[in-house]
């Protein structure tokens, strides 16, 4: 499609509701999104130069935009998940799990079947769950069916065929698996009233259940018919012991949905619990990757609701967030609920939220450890557009306190791991006052030229920390040694992490994701940290004179000691012998005390 007539097609967009598809080359979907006003949202993208990188790609990629106009923003958010499933475009959020999981199903047909399925078919059975974990599942349905004998065979169990004598009870009624229904063993009537007991099992009212059972074996006591009490109290505890497993949290509370998200930059990780009559009666945990747009956490949260709720059939008619949300549905209540029962289940849903962020991040630390640092050096040469890897890296950076004391650091990396043997304190000589483009100048001259001196090998990288300033201060220093071309040069920006290379004024941003920022970003924070150490030290010592410094037998480590704890040297001089004793030990104590004691004027 021409420019012009993708600006008339964006032009005579609908005002309402809807789905649009941004589409690029080859007819293939880029983008899938959804708005209250199809027209204003689409139209945003093209009306200015977005600040993300990524936006300003997917623009770029537009060749038609396609629209479907719905009745409602939950038809819109349903459409729209249904949509990115099926396209799975570049630039939307990106579902790590799209499996199917199992209901348990109460077959619509005489005497009800019980068991585990995939397959949701609209035949008329009742499907309870799903559930997200099969071994789950299976665990409850044993134990339904340890407390309600049911059968598991499919024959078509019609009255008179029963009647007829068709059937012959089999291996499962022999072990007691089954009350043999098929041979009129067990009423039908009988039959039903346990699935009835199941059903409310299975919907989380196993109070109810368990009070029947109980009244049931007080009758049968009662009737001194004690055998069949005491099955029915070994049911009791069967069913008592699975209602403990079950996280009980205020009966109060009823069918609710609640939901967490954990933030990992790349990915986030939503927790889902169900409530029903005040238990945990499902739960599951969703991955999300962020797509190319950067999604903000109350974007992807909709996202994973709608997507969860969906998945696992969920119509509960209030959902509780850790905050608020603009959720499409008007007919479900949002609730940031910030005390009692109910603050408590985001709170434990927030708990298993960063268990998942945790469990991620830890995967991924394997992944990097296990691959090493190589990955991280190549995709660094790639965005630094490096000849080489950059296996060899320094990295410099200045301190100074209002104008006094100024020194500098240098850093150096190998294999993407720090070399502190080759650490290095500059103390500035040349430069009068704060000049901090000087002293860059000073001390990269410095160094380099001890290098070519001693014949020692050159980094393939040097990172000043700084913008443009420091690194033309550094350049200076390059070109006078003649360097340049035989080191790559750049530095980094605090301020937006912006990288500068020589002779370039537009600066490269490197994804706030990237594992070579991320790099680069630990070089010029350890450079940052070893420079403020040094100055620390060189503002100690300097306070200190012509005190404590001038002590024999006193060094850094011991004033740095007494400082910190004394916080001045006036102070300092007060000192008993046992406070001093109490920081430094005894016998630096008794150095320091007996030198402040000398100089004590004598009274006469």
């Amino acid at each position: 499609m021409a420019p012009d007539d993708l600006r008339n097609t964006i032009l005579n967009l609908p005002s309402g509701p809807g789905i649009y598809r941004f589409v690029g080359d080859n007819e293939k979907v880029l983008y899938v999104g959804k708005a209250k006003n199809l027209k204003k949202r689409v139209s945003s993208y093209f009306a200015k130069r977005h600040d993300s990188a990524r936006l300003n790609m997917l623009v770029r990629k537009i060749k038609n935009v396609e629209v479907t106009v719905v009745n409602s923003e939950q038809e819109s958010l349903l459409l729209e998940n249904s949509l990115i499933k099926k396209y799975k475009p570049k630039y939307n959020i990106q579902l790590k799990d799209d499996k199917s999981y199992p209901f348990i199903v109460i077959k619509n047909e005489r005497f009800p079947r019980v068991f585990l399925t995939r397959q949701y078919i609209q035949d008329g059975s009742i499907y309870l769950g799903p559930y997200t974990s099969v071994r789950k599942a299976e665990s409850i349905l044993q134990l339904l069916t340890t407390i309600y004998p049911l059968r598991t065979c499919s024959l078509n169990l019609l009255q008179k065929s029963i009647e007829g004598g068709k059937f012959k009870v089999c291996l499962e009624y022999h072990i007691g698996n089954c009350m043999g229904p098929c041979q009129s063993y067990q009423s039908e009537e009988e039959y039903n009233h346990s699935i009835e007991q199941i059903k409310k099992i299975l919907k989380g009212q196993s109070n109810v259940v368990l009070n029947e059972l109980k009244e049931q074996m007080k009758m049968l006591a009662d009737e001194y018919q004690f055998e069949a009490a005491n099955d029915l109290k070994q049911k009791i505890d069967i069913l008592q012991n699975y209602q403990a497993k079950t996280a009980v949290v205020n009966h109060s509370i009823s069918d609710v949905d609640v939901f967490s998200i954990a933030d990992a930059e790349e990915a986030v990780f939503i927790n889902f619990f169900k409530i029903v009559n005040g238990s945990i009666i499902q739960t599951k945990g969703l991955e999300l990757k962020r797509s190319e747009l950067n999604e903000s956490l109350e974007e992807l949260l909709v996202f994973g609701i709608a997507e969860i709720r969906e998945q696992l059939h969920s119509s509960s008619r209030e959902i509780l967030v850790p905050f608020a949300i603009d959720y499409p549905d008007e007919a479900v209540k949002i609730t940031v609920p910030q005390i009692g029962d109910k603050r408590k289940l985001v709170q434990l849903s927030m708990k298993n939220a960063l268990l998942l962020k945790s469990q991620y991040l830890e995967e991924q630390h394997k992944t990097v450890k296990k691959r090493g640092p190589e990955r991280v050096l190549e995709q660094l040469q790639k965005d630094f557009r490096l000849p080489v890897l950059p296996q060899h890296i320094e990295c410099f950076d200045n301190s100074n306190f209002q104008g006094t004391t100024p020194v500098a650091s240098m850093v150096v990396f190998k294999n993407a791991k720090p070399s502190k043997k080759d650490y290095r304190h500059f103390n500035i000589k040349t430069v009068e006052g704060p000049n901090d483009f000087a002293s860059m100048e000073e001390i990269v001259h410095r160094r380099y030229k001890r290098l070519l001196e001693e014949q020692s090998p050159l980094p393939q990288l040097i990172i000043i920390d700084g913008g443009k300033g420091q690194l033309s201060s550094a350049m200076k220093a390059i070109e006078g040694l003649g360097l340049v071309g035989k080191v790559s040069v750049a530095s980094i920006a605090k301020r937006l992490e912006e990288i500068y290379f020589p002779n370039d004024p537009v600066p490269l941003h490197i994804s706030k994701r990237s594992e070579s920022l991320r790099l680069v970003q630990y070089i010029r924070d350890e450079a940052h940290r070893f420079a403020i150490t040094f100055h620390r030290a060189k503002r100690t010592k300097a306070s200190l004179k012509p005190g404590i410094t001038v002590i024999k037998g006193v060094g850094t480590k011991t004033t740095e000691a007494l400082l910190k704890a004394f916080r001045s040297e006036k102070k300092l001089r007060q000192a008993s012998l046992e406070e001093l004793a109490s920081i430094v030990g005894l016998s630096k104590a008794k150095i320091v005390f007996e030198h402040f004691q000398a100089q004590q004027p004598s009274l006469k």
